[in-house]
């Protein structure tokens, strides 16, 4: 791959991948390899933590479109290696998220994509894309399942900085572009839709209640989350990678968060 030709997107829009797609079987043991050495790299490229997720569900039995899927990211790094998270001193050290959801995106199992990511200073500091373990009924029930998530991962994140002396005095702000799935977490006689939802997914509820978290909406067309749920064009892909703060670092050209 080292003369590879270069592609400046990761997947075709809209592009889903399945288990059984009747391709010829691929080599196991060279496409474990390749795939864990792309989760490594997401440590410091969140741009590609929705793709190699999506490709490392098919380590167990790959084929060759699984393959060239892997492929093709390994052609959009070989296009982005001076791309990286260009952080520059701030003194604003607010911890807000932003969460998004993908509904029943898995064609094996109907089951959701959901990401965050979580922004301090001046750029993302962690990040995650993942598929849920159940399946959702409903939007509202995707968006309330991964908001409660990621409220556990903000909890997280609040007590290590408070262990490193940047105690967030007010609440956490997490973006979400459902309304519906807001409104659920502050109301808990709003329950039209959402009864059926696990008990355990109600922990947003009492930090919402304690003060210590606080859901906001946020407009679909600035939910940075939407690069870890989805295949985007290359514009929108462009434009969240932007204003997650990668960039080249020859030409630095970082937006505000």
């Amino acid at each position: 791959m080292s003369k590879c030709s270069m592609v400046c997107i990761l997947m075709n829009i809209n592009q889903k991948l399945q288990l059984e797609d009747g391709a010829e079987r691929a080599n196991q043991k060279h496409f474990r390899i390749l795939i864990g050495g792309l989760i490594y790299l997401t440590h410091t490229r969140l741009d590609i933590s929705f793709s190699v997720g999506v490709v490392s569900r098919f380590m167990s039995n790959p084929s060759q479109i699984h393959c060239g899927a892997a492929k093709r990211i390994l052609r959009y790094v070989a296009c982005t290696l001076n791309y990286g998270i260009w952080y520059i001193h701030s003194i604003n050290f607010k911890l807000i998220g932003f969460t998004e959801n993908d509904w029943a995106s898995s064609l094996d199992d109907r089951r959701n994509t959901y990401g965050n990511v979580f922004g301090l200073g001046s750029g993302a500091v962690t990040w995650n894309s993942k598929k849920q373990a159940n399946v959702a009924l409903s939007t509202i029930e995707a968006e309330y399942v991964a908001a409660s998530a990621e409220a556990c991962q903000c909890i997280w994140i609040r007590r290590m900085l408070r262990d490193l002396h940047q105690t967030q005095q007010k609440k956490i702000e997490l973006y979400c572009d459902n309304k519906s799935a807001i409104e659920s977490s502050k109301n808990p006689a709003f329950h039209g839709r959402a009864k059926h939802i696990e008990l355990r997914f109600y922990f947003i509820r009492d930090l919402i209640n304690k003060g210590e978290l606080i859901m906001k909406f946020c407009h679909t067309e600035v939910q940075v989350a939407d690069i870890f749920t989805k295949s985007l064009s290359n514009e929108r892909y462009a434009y969240l990678r932007s204003l997650l703060r990668l960039s080249d670092y020859e030409s630095r050209g970082v937006l505000e968060i």
